[in-house]
Parts: structure tokens; C-alpha cells; sequence
């Protein structure tokens, strides 16, 4: 098997539609999050899903990011480092989830409640060390990341522009949960799903597009040459 730049964008791009599907598939009828629930084996495939879709998404903007790095400049570096640093920092606190909370939800469920409450933007009861900063900070690398990454593919007009202008906002509207109690935060992750599905499939038809082109330039050549002789 010949690995080409064409293959390893496409397969960026699959990896952006699975990471959104996945993302939006995780938020189905997602049950609240508590201690008892931690133990479960639904906890366990949910966790599982949200790691392939942090890492699946990783893979998925680096193909998006490096298909345009000259279009994008350093807003899309800026944007790219960013919402990379989330996704990375996600798959790492989602293998710790998985890992460690089933275990500690018997021995220490108050600890465990906490870090759950947390996650969900709620507040803690007890010391949880460095673990409130990091869930800020995944969530700002997030919002700023993702704003960034956005206008920069949206300006750079490489690809189409509709999931890049989503993203955007979409990161942006998470803002407002802290606002909207009412409102199942569950649903402001469902347009950042299906932006990020939205690159990939953009990704895929500009990269078949530009095969096409150059099969189209090559076979004009042949008959040029064809002509000549």
C-alpha cells in the first residue's frame, strides 16, 4: 500500500465525519451524570465514544488545517494550536474518566460526584486539585480555538465555507449555558458535531475535485501531445 498526500487527506477527512458523528451520537437520551451511573457499562461505551471522537477529530483538523496552511495564516495556526490543545486535553481527561471513575465511584462517590458536577459546569463540594482549572481551560482552547480555526478556513476559501462559519458560532454559543439553565446543554454540542462532520465531508469533495482536475489536465495533455505528433 502506497501512502499518498490524497490518501492521507481523505482519510483526515473521514476521520472528520466520524469524530462528528460520534459527537453527536454521544448526546443521545445521555443519561445525568453521578456515581452510580459511573459504574455502569453504558458509562464506559459513552467515555469510549468520546475519546474516538477527540481523537477522530484531532486527526480530522490537522488534515482540514494542513490542506490550506498558506490560505489560513497565523489566525489558522492560532485557531489550529488551540482547538488541537482541546481535543488532546479531552482525550486525556475521557481515558482518565474511563480508567478511573468506575473504580473510585465505590471507595470515594462524593470525589467522583464532584468531578462529574464539575465537567458538566457545575461546582464541587471538595478539593479536586488542578482538575477545575484544566475542564476551563479544555473549554476556553475550545471556544477560542474553534472561532479562530472557523474564520480562518472560512476566509481562506479553500474549502466550502458553510461548516467553517458553524464552527464559529457554534463554539461561541456554548457561552451561553451558563446563562441558559433551562436550555439541555446537551443540545449546543450538537451544530459543533455536525461542523466538524461538515469539514469533513467539504474536505472529501475538494480533494476528489482536485483529482478529477488533474486527471482532466493529464489526459489534455496526452491528446495535445497526441495532436502534435
Amino acid at each position: 500500500m502506497t501512502v499518498t498526500t490524497t490518501s492521507l487527506t481523505r482519510a483526515a477527512g473521514v476521520c472528520a465525519v466520524a469524530g462528528g458523528v460520534l459527537f453527536l451520537a454521544v448526546q443521545i437520551n445521555h443519561p445525568h451524570l453521578d456515581p452510580e451511573f459511573a459504574t455502569t457499562t453504558e458509562f464506559a461505551i459513552r467515555q469510549t465514544m468520546k475519546i474516538a471522537f477527540a481523537g477522530l477529530s484531532l486527526i480530522g483538523i490537522t488534515g482540514v488545517y494542513l490542506r490550506q496552511v498558506k490560505q489560513t495564516g497565523v489566525l489558522g495556526l492560532l485557531g489550529y494550536v488551540l482547538l488541537a490543545a482541546a481535543f488532546l486535553a479531552m482525550t486525556c481527561v475521557e481515558v482518565m474518566g474511563v480508567v478511573a471513575l468506575p473504580v473510585l465511584a465505590h471507595s470515594d462517590p462524593r470525589y467522583v460526584g464532584d468531578v462529574l458536577a464539575v465537567a458538566t459546569n457545575g461546582t464541587a463540594t471538595s478539593d479536586l486539585g488542578l482538575f477545575p482549572a484544566l475542564n476551563t481551560g479544555v473549554g476556553l482552547a475550545l471556544v477560542g480555538g474553534g472561532l479562530l480555526f472557523g474564520i480562518a478556513v472560512f476566509r481562506a476559501r479553500v474549502l466550502n465555507r458553510w461548516p467553517a462559519a458553524l464552527l464559529a458560532v457554534a463554539v461561541v454559543a456554548t457561552l451561553a449555558i451558563h446563562l441558559l439553565p433551562q436550555v439541555n446543554e446537551r443540545l449546543f454540542a450538537v451544530p459543533i458535531g455536525v461542523a466538524l462532520a461538515g469539514l469533513g465531508v467539504a474536505l472529501l469533495i475538494e480533494q476528489r475535485n482536485r483529482v478529477g482536475s488533474r486527471a482532466r489536465t493529464a489526459d489534455d495533455a496526452r491528446l495535445d501531445t497526441a495532436d502534435v505528433t
